[in-house]
């Protein structure tokens, strides 16, 4: 037992070391990037540099992911309590979302001066446009190449490949400034700020998707509820299996609940298969949020009938299943039981 508590001690004092060092990492990049910004867009305002103005756009996004991503580190720190009992990880879930429709805003913005640009050409300084997207480039590969080992931990990897768009996109800048510094050709600047907000516009499309799709409860993505469903209805001790949800409280938290069915057996040997579905749906599928309710029944049925054999609250849900496949809540008939109490 002593060794099992020195074991579990050593794990939590490690788990908050790599926190604090996650932590630490991304503050000092969001530092940073904040200084690619500041770089990018004094020489943007001062080379009048379209592609330079929509690759800072770009850093933008960087610094909101990796702001997020620190946040999410920092709300894991904090505890649940009487009016959030899953605790802050919906809070950055709605800043993400936020987020990621001003960033499309900002796309809009800078395709229609592009195409203002292109009607309308205005010189740019070339030189000044390398120097400041090279500040990018060398920055964007320091904190790449800062973060390289912590590859397993999510907030981690989604700053280094912000990082490394940013630096595609740095390129970009800087293959732009080249071209017209030796041929003057200025066309060519809001042509890769289209591109620049493409890639901008894609990244931000994502981010809305995915957080829409939290907050609706969605399955999460990369989550196959069918092959959770079977892995529970194959567990040892399970009859069978219903009422199966899976929803995500934040992007790295995955929750799921289900009513399973067991045998006429005694409550510890209900409980051990209860646990044994909950430490399969752990090792399998990475899910650590379970609340799973344990049912008798003779026979059961996986269908609207099963309802009307449980203590569910789900007795009108039931009735109308069971009058009418078509029927639902809205429904203005009513169901004869209601029919009755009313008579």
């Amino acid at each position: 037992m002593a060794t099992a508590s020195a074991e579990t001690t050593g794990a939590e004092q490690y788990g908050e070391h790599l926190e604090a060092v996650i932590s630490g990492r991304l503050r000092k990049a969001l530092l940073l990037t904040f200084i690619i910004l500041a770089v990018e867009l004094t020489g943007a305002v001062l080379s009048h540099s379209l592609a330079l103005f929509s690759d800072a756009g770009h850093v933008t996004t960087d610094i909101l992911a990796l702001g997020l991503a620190w946040f999410a580190v920092e709300q894991t720190k904090r505890p649940a309590d009487d009016k959030r009992s899953f605790g802050y990880h919906r809070a950055g879930i709605l800043a993400a979302t936020a987020n990621g429709a001003t960033l499309i805003v900002l796309v809009f913005v800078i395709a229609y001066e592009a195409v203002q640009r292109l009607a309308h050409p205005e010189p740019v300084q070339g030189g000044i446009v390398i120097i400041s997207a090279l500040v990018g480039v060398a920055v964007n590969g320091y904190v790449a190449f800062s973060m390289r080992g912590q590859g397993r931990n999510l907030n981690i990897r989604a700053a280094v490949l912000h990082a490394l768009g940013d630096l595609v996109a740095s390129v970009g800048v800087i293959i732009a400034g080249a071209v017209i510094l030796f041929t003057g050709w200025t066309f060519i600047d809001p042509l890769v700020s289209i591109l620049i907000a493409a890639l901008i516009g894609w990244n931000a499309l994502k981010i809305v998707t995915e957080t829409v799709n939290i907050l609706l409860e969605g399955t999460p993505r990369g989550v196959s509820s069918q092959g959770i469903a079977s892995a529970i209805r194959g567990t040892e001790g399970v009859q069978s299996m219903h009422d199966l949800h899976i929803w995500s409280i934040s992007a790295e938290n995955v929750a799921c609940s289900c009513h399973i069915v067991v045998g006429d057996q005694s409550l510890p040997d209900s409980e051990r298969v209860m646990r044994a579905v909950e430490e399969r749906l752990c090792a399998d599928f990475g899910i650590g949020h379970t609340t799973i309710q344990v049912e008798n029944c003779t026979p059961c049925h996986e269908e609207a009938e099963h309802l009307m054999h449980h203590n569910h609250p789900h007795v009108r849900l039931a009735e109308l299943a069971l009058e009418g496949r078509r029927r639902t809540p809205l429904s203005r008939h009513r169901s004869p039981r209601a029919a009755a109490a009313k008579g």
